[in-house]
């Protein structure tokens, strides 16, 4: 089979897909009236957003980051879009102490936990936004740094998991956990988001299997993103002509934060979004690893 045909034959597949995913996967917003979630990476984003469409469904949230300033206006738009309760909690992921402290303010604010929706990222050392797409690997070395990412990005949900375990246990919780394209497929000039992206996959896809194993009822959801308008992104690409046409085909995260609440709700083993790109240079790779290997990449990052 030509290579057009395996393209043509993945977008069919992934129209289908997608059409019976929306109509069939028995989401039930009222599931979520009431419901405690902990969110973290909260000052902007998708992080943001997810706490806006949690709090429109009337869930008791409490979310994280770094800045004090902006989680207060997070909360308080929370409350008005109709938060059953919002709490915050200012603190960095890379430090164990900040992690411990989050789970243990759910615990005693909320008594439970029902979700756990893990998608802060960063580094101590660089911003990530100005070194992402810049170099490859052998041009800069810089392990600090790769050491540091790793420790915000990837050991940092671990812990928050594992810490959260035994409340999530009790209630038949669930875990989501935002990773990205580059954690399925290489991508050059982002080496060291790549390793920690495939890292989650490789801890999470794991605990999933373990918890089935053991007869425990707590979910684990994997959100595989594509190219999303977040201001990071935005700030990334408009600075070009070509940045700019790659943005308007980037995916809104309204509709992002959306998609992912409902495949953690309905304890979707994997969420991709957009499908109609995402999913199809995923699933395609197998088949063609060369071609995605060298071009997948392009897909969101010209």
């Amino acid at each position: 089979m030509s290579r057009l045909a395996w393209v043509s034959l993945a977008v069919v597949l992934a129209a289908v897909g997608t059409g019976v995913y929306w109509s069939y996967d028995g989401f039930d917003p009222e599931s979520l009236r009431g419901a405690t979630v902990v969110i973290t990476g909260c000052s902007t984003g998708i992080g943001e957003e997810m706490a806006y469409q949690y709090a429109r469904l009337g869930a008791k949230i409490l979310i994280t980051a770094r800045r004090e300033n902006r989680l207060k206006e997070v909360v308080a738009k929370a409350m008005s879009l109709g938060a059953q309760e919002a709490r915050y909690v200012a603190g960095d992921m890379g430090k164990a102490e900040d992690c411990e402290r989050t789970i243990q303010t759910a615990k005693e604010k909320f008594e439970r936990l029902d979700y756990l929706v893990i998608n802060h990222e960063g580094s101590s050392f660089k911003n990530v936004v100005d070194y992402y797409g810049k170099k490859f690997w052998d041009e800069d070395p810089d392990m600090d740094y790769l050491v540091d990412f790793l420790n915000i990005s990837l050991i940092s949900y671990v812990r928050l998991a594992s810490l959260a375990m035994p409340l999530l246990k009790d209630n038949k919780g669930h875990i989501v956990v935002l990773s990205g394209f580059h954690g399925k497929t290489p991508f050059p000039t982002c080496t060291w988001g790549s390793t920690a992206k495939f890292g989650l996959d490789g801890f999470f896809s794991s605990l999933r299997v373990e918890l089935v194993k053991a007869g425990q009822d707590v979910s684990v959801t994997l959100a595989v993103l594509g190219l999303i308008r977040t201001p990071a992104v935005e700030d990334l690409l408009q600075n070009t002509e070509t940045g700019r046409e790659a943005l308007k085909a980037a995916a809104p995260v309204d509709e992002t934060a959306r998609a992912i609440l409902r495949g953690g709700a309905v304890r979707a083993r994997e969420v991709y979004f957009p499908p109609s790109v995402c999913w199809i240079m995923i699933k395609l790779r197998p088949m063609v690893p060369t071609f995605v290997d060298n071009h997948g990449s392009a897909c969101f990052f010209p």
